[in-house]
């Protein structure tokens, strides 16, 4: 994995300008050549650069970033401006000045770290050519853990499924407690037929090497009892109930869920904060053969509710179901869950702004506050009660597809909901994980949704 970096503090640096847009047009620094700004068509709109001349060449340059703003006030086009720069900016060290006082810096440097990630592993990748020297007053570790988070789930998503099945995550999990001290529990075979049997359902027909497997992490301490599961589908045709060609080709992120409560672990452990985290990650394949699980078939799950599978491509919900009655056992104060779960939370929301459920009021509130002053956008959605009928089958306890193609996410999470009796406050995050063209700090591909938002509102709500 990649990991992400400042330039030396010592390191010979030229200056970014950042210029803001005042009522009358730019506010121009006291040292800066103004007339060759203008002459050159700078305006200090967001994004926009100036080159600055110099004797041996380029001395400096001038960076837009408009009408000042928190990341709340920021548009989502706009949601990491300065990672414009770090994608255009020539070749050095550079180092940021004229920093007005509103400007949120840790937001801005780690945009430009989130700007220098490249996914490597088959191809090589041209390194990032410009690096910023942290800026005077940031956390530096802090912006390093975040951006690091990120770039684990990155990489775990953008990796194919050739080389990121079952066994593939549970390695990545094995060597992200390695890193960190925490002990790795999997659970496989028989088993998990007997404890968790939707789990081993949905995944017994994978191929040779791609078992099914709970992984289960624990860190050592004192800390906040906080449980992570991540739906850990480590590639989805659909089952039975195949997918078109077309839906299958960016089914390798249907692991985002995995991939986003581990990269949120990375940084909550390099911050020295994993103090009694619990993490759990039902990996699977859902494959087609001559033992797959049918359309009709009735599941009786870990906790005893019987399940009849309406849809074998609604089977993200089924792994999560045993994963979360395993967590809730243990009644933690707070239980999250991640997942790619619906189609119909995209839809509704789109691929850039993922819906969160949760009927705690204070921990809801918690959440979307952090994730509006840290450009981390999420948007609650309502366990609607009068829907609960409609996941309630004539020969099952419950229904894993409703049919009627009416309210998808809502009835996915009352689902999960059923089976998270026992814990204090549970919030689900159903997610994308794909960022599916490339934006300013975001580059095509797997990305991390709503780790940060969790992250900040974690010292309020656990």
């Amino acid at each position: 994995m990649t990991e992400p970096e400042f330039a030396p503090a010592d390191a010979e640096s030229r200056p970014l300008w950042l210029v803001v847009q005042g009522d009358d047009g730019p506010i121009w620094p006291e040292s800066v050549d103004s007339a060759f700004a203008k002459a050159s068509g700078f305006t200090g709109k967001p994004g926009q650069i100036c080159l600055l001349p110099g004797e041996d060449g380029v001395a400096g340059a001038l960076f837009g970033i408009g009408k000042p703003a928190s990341p709340a006030d920021r548009p989502a086009r706009e949601r990491f401006t300065l990672a414009r720069a770090a994608e255009t900016l020539p070749e050095g060290a550079w180092r940021l000045a004229g920093v007005p006082d509103s400007y949120d810096l840790t937001h801005g440097a780690l945009g430009w770290l989130f700007a220098q990630y490249r996914f490597d592993r088959y191809k090589k990748a041209e390194p990032p050519k410009a690096r910023l020297v942290c800026p005077e007053g940031v956390d530096r570790e802090a912006v390093l853990a975040m951006a690091a988070g990120e770039y684990l789930a990155r990489d775990l998503i953008n990796t194919p499924a050739s080389d990121m099945g079952p066994g593939d995550l549970e390695a990545a999990a094995r060597d992200l407690a390695a890193r960190h001290g925490a002990s790795v529990e999997v659970i496989t075979g028989e088993a998990l037929a007997e404890g968790f049997p939707m789990i081993h359902a949905v995944g017994r027909a994978a191929g040779q090497g791609r078992a099914p497997r709970l992984i289960d992490l624990r860190f050592p301490g004192e800390g906040p009892a906080v449980t992570l599961v991540g739906k850990g589908v480590c590639f989805d045709t659909g089952g039975l109930d195949i997918k078109p060609s077309a839906s299958m080709l960016i089914m390798k992120k249907d692991m985002g869920g995995a991939a986003n409560v581990l990269g949120l672990t990375n940084t909550l452990a390099r911050l020295g904060r994993a103090g009694g985290l619990r993490v759990l990650v039902p990996a699977v394949e859902n494959a087609v053969a001559g033992d797959s699980f049918r359309p009709g078939d009735v599941l009786t799950s870990r906790k005893g509710v019987t399940v009849e599978v309406n849809n074998t491509d609604a089977e993200g919900r089924l792994i999560l179901a045993d994963a979360l009655a395993y967590a809730a056992e243990e009644s933690p104060r707070l239980l999250v869950s991640m997942a790619t779960l619906t189609g119909a939370a995209r839809v509704a929301l789109g691929p850039d702004l993922p819906p969160f459920f949760c009927d705690d009021e204070a921990v809801a509130d918690a959440l979307f506050r952090a994730s509006r002053d840290h450009a981390d956008p999420i948007w609650r959605m309502p366990f609607w009660e009068p829907y609960e009928a409609m996941i309630e089958p004539a020969i099952a306890d419950l229904d894993n597809a409703p049919g009627g193609g009416f309210a998808g996410a809502i009835t996915a999470a009352l689902f999960l909901r059923r089976f998270t009796e026992g814990a204090g406050a549970y919030a689900h995050f159903d997610i994308y994980g794909w960022q599916p063209s490339a934006a300013p700090g975001r580059p095509k591909g797997g990305v991390g949704q709503g780790m940060r938002a969790i992250l900040h509102a974690l010292p309020t709500i656990a």
